[in-house]
């Protein structure tokens, strides 16, 4: 969910007139405080924050906290601080993921032209589902009801005339309402808007026009174009001025393809050992790499995060010479990626492990090793060159078709008995020939 600024003055009623609204932004009103809220209906009516104990940030807030300052992103300290009353949950992504599926299901028995954003918003183009289902706001209204009642959780509606228009409306919405924009009261309503609220528009832009005098969305609209430009430059200031006027062609976009996934974690202390931060990373690649098979993606890129006790962040990232989904190849790269990172002797606060450059998983073609190459595999034909290689699949023998194999048992066993069932461990260099993975133990009956 965007923390824009917003206007009081834009949370009025626009008018009735649906005609050319086919665009509606659904997004999930404090979605991870909300998951956690209807798991724990006793928490109902008091301030929630979810996140890590202390030194984590927070990743979502209910309303109640949220009227004392706390938001998202805010480290847990200061929030405490603002709100000490504050009852503190450890997120539970697996239940959110599970939730954020369902939802999006839901919206595409609406209609199949969805395109989900994040794991708490999407937006759906509703033009071929009026003759089923009645106009936008009756949609809306049926969006609303049925997420209420499979989920326990609220979301905001926009609708509008194009996504960004539609987008400032469920902002507008929050908590748990519908904000229609007819498509010819979309210019008044953006000029009730600081210019902050404008989609791409962040604290370093606002403050580039704020130094030509632009703060709000009717100046920028009213400023000549060539103005803009020279305050954020040529294409961001074309761009900018034709979304003060509400100018947006982008079409709702049905597949949109993930550019990237990662997972990050702050200690609970400031760690020194090197040895625990990449036991971390293992961790975080593993998780990287099971939601990559999940989603049928490769990663060509892996990149690594360190924030180090004095809060400066490196991140460093490197190409692979063969995308994979496998979380040790993932790890490897982090790994080496760690090592020659200079922390100059600061303890690390924070790790992340991320895979970019996604490409789809069967569009891959696997370039075998030597050893993977000569490999043979026994049948009524006797031994012969694996034939299982190709793209999408690697040798199925090979050392690191092995370990994929391997690794989606670990999927397997994850999907039926929880995340906590099953996770990687470090594998000594000495020993190679050590299982790497690590049993939890936990109740499998």
């Amino acid at each position: 969910m965007s923390r824009g600024p917003r206007s009081a003055a834009a949370k009025r009623d626009w008018g009735d007139d649906e005609e050319g609204c086919h665009v509606l932004h659904v997004d999930m009103d404090a979605f991870f405080a909300s998951v956690e809220l209807a798991r724990r209906p006793q928490l109902r009516g008091l301030p929630v924050v979810v996140g890590g104990a202390q030194r984590g940030v927070v990743l979502a807030a209910t309303y109640e906290a949220r009227a004392f300052g706390v938001h998202s992103a805010m480290p847990m300290g200061a929030a405490l601080r603002l709100c000490p009353q504050a009852v503190v949950v450890p997120p539970d992504h697996a239940a959110y993921t599970e939730v954020s599926r369902g939802v999006m299901a839901l919206l595409g028995d609406v209609t199949a032209i969805v395109e989900q954003v994040s794991v708490d918003e999407a937006f759906l183009d509703v033009s071929g589902a009026r003759r089923r289902m009645g106009p936008p706001t009756v949609i809306a209204a049926a969006i609303r009801q049925a997420v209420r009642e499979r989920y326990g959780i609220t979301c905001s509606v926009g609708i509008a005339a194009t996504k960004f228009v539609a987008k400032l409306g469920s902002g507008h919405a929050k908590p748990d309402g519908v904000l229609l924009v007819p498509r010819a009261a979309t210019v008044d309503f953006l000029r009730t808007l600081p210019v902050g609220a404008l989609w791409g528009v962040g604290e370093r832009t606002e403050a580039a026009l704020a130094r030509w005098g632009i703060r709000t969305v009717a100046e920028l609209a009213d400023s000549d174009v060539a103005t803009v430009q020279r305050a954020v430059g040529r294409s961001a200031g074309a761009h900018l001025h034709d979304l003060s006027w509400g100018r947006d062609p982008r079409p709702v976009q049905p597949q949109r393809t993930e550019k990237s996934v990662g997972a990050e974690e702050t200690f609970v202390e400031d760690v020194h050992d090197l040895a625990v931060v990449e036991a971390k990373a293992l961790e975080l690649a593993d998780r990287c790499a099971s939601r990559l098979r999940r989603q049928g993606f490769a990663t060509r890129t892996v990149s690594v995060k360190v924030r180090t006790s004095d809060f400066r962040t490196l991140t460093r990232s490197r190409t692979l010479a063969t995308p994979t989904d496998v979380g040790r190849e993932i790890f490897l790269a982090a790994r080496a990626l760690l090592a020659a990172a200079d922390l100059g002797g600061l303890p690390v606060r924070l790790v992340g492990v991320r895979a970019e450059g996604l490409v789809p998983v069967a569009e891959v073609a696997w370039q075998p090793t030597l050893e993977e190459s000569t490999h043979t595999v026994e049948g009524p034909g006797g031994g012969r060159p694996d034939a299982a290689a190709g793209a999408g699949r690697e040798p199925s023998g090979s050392p690191v078709g092995a370990r994929r194999e391997a690794e989606r048992a670990m999927d397997r066993v994850r999907a039926r008995f929880g995340a906590a069932a099953i996770r990687p461990g470090l594998e000594p260099e000495h020993a190679p020939d050590r299982s790497t993975t690590t049993f939890v133990p936990a109740d499998l009956s």
